[in-house]
């Protein structure tokens, strides 16, 4: 089976901490030349530190802040202006949790420039380069709210479809240039997202973090959570050769706990 991105390049979105620094980590050890895109340049440093360059890759890195789509489609310019890139993993934090009705009409304004608006930015400045060379992998980090709506997630459940939709045209559209589009659905994962997400169930409940944790936790088939390199070894086969036949998918990383076939 061909793993190999080694002559590859691929920008990874968010890629300081989390699941996007987990899968920068992976693309590199299987031979990528990864750009790193976020906005805190000090961890984007750090983060580049790790990377390997056993097979003489070349890593770097853009700031770009993704609530400021100026700033994401100059980091993206500057980066096709001197290479191709082959593949493009978007992924960035999501909207805050709560209930829909108390969020604010710019609550979903602000969510749908930071994920789909930025997206379709990054997406539009690359894929001429994925055209000319034949070989294209996009790949957005999204979350199991598409198949399932989670509650107080309010926001986020409505982006989030609205980001898969989004998906699955573009994937019709551009599978011919051998370019695939796929979705990643991200469960429980220990990242900073989640470490938010317990924070606000034990306010809510009035128990402590420790509590809340044990209870989302009961609620993954496998009892535990996920590691962001888990999701990352899924990112990196898609990222592939090996996953040339893959295309117009969703598919969750959540240890079994969406309520879903």
């Amino acid at each position: 089976m061909d793993i190999s991105l080694k002559d590859k390049t691929a920008v990874i979105c968010g890629s300081s901490q989390g699941i996007g620094f987990a899968a920068a980590k992976i693309l590199a050890s299987i031979g990528a030349n990864c750009i790193l895109i976020a906005r805190d340049e000090d961890k984007l440093k750090e983060a580049l530190s790790h990377l390997s360059v056993s097979e003489g890759q070349e890593h770097s890195f853009q700031v770009a802040d993704f609530s400021d789509t100026n700033s994401v489609k100059t980091a993206i310019e500057n980066i096709v202006a001197s290479q191709t890139v082959h593949i493009l993993i978007n992924n960035t934090g999501g909207p805050k949790s709560g209930p829909i009705l108390n969020a604010s009409t710019d609550q979903f304004e602000d969510a749908f420039r930071q994920h789909l608006v930025c997206n379709h930015i990054l997406v539009n400045t690359v894929i001429g380069g994925m055209k000319g060379a034949g070989y294209g992998r996009i790949i957005n980090i999204i979350s199991t709210s598409v198949r399932t709506p989670l509650a107080d997630l309010g926001v986020s459940n409505t982006i989030r479809a609205a980001v898969a939709s989004w998906s699955k045209t573009l994937s019709n559209e551009i599978g011919a240039f051998g370019i695939t589009v796929n979705n990643i659905l991200p469960g429980l994962t220990e990242t900073s997202r989640l470490k938010s997400l317990i924070q606000a169930s034990a306010s809510k409940q009035g128990i402590e973090e420790e509590k809340a944790a044990t209870q989302m936790a009961e609620t993954v088939p496998m009892k535990r959570f996920g590691q962001p390199e888990e999701i990352g070894n899924v990112i990196a086969f898609l990222a592939s050769p090996a996953a040339s036949y893959v295309n117009g998918t969703s598919i969750p990383v959540d240890g079994g706990r969406t309520p879903t076939v």
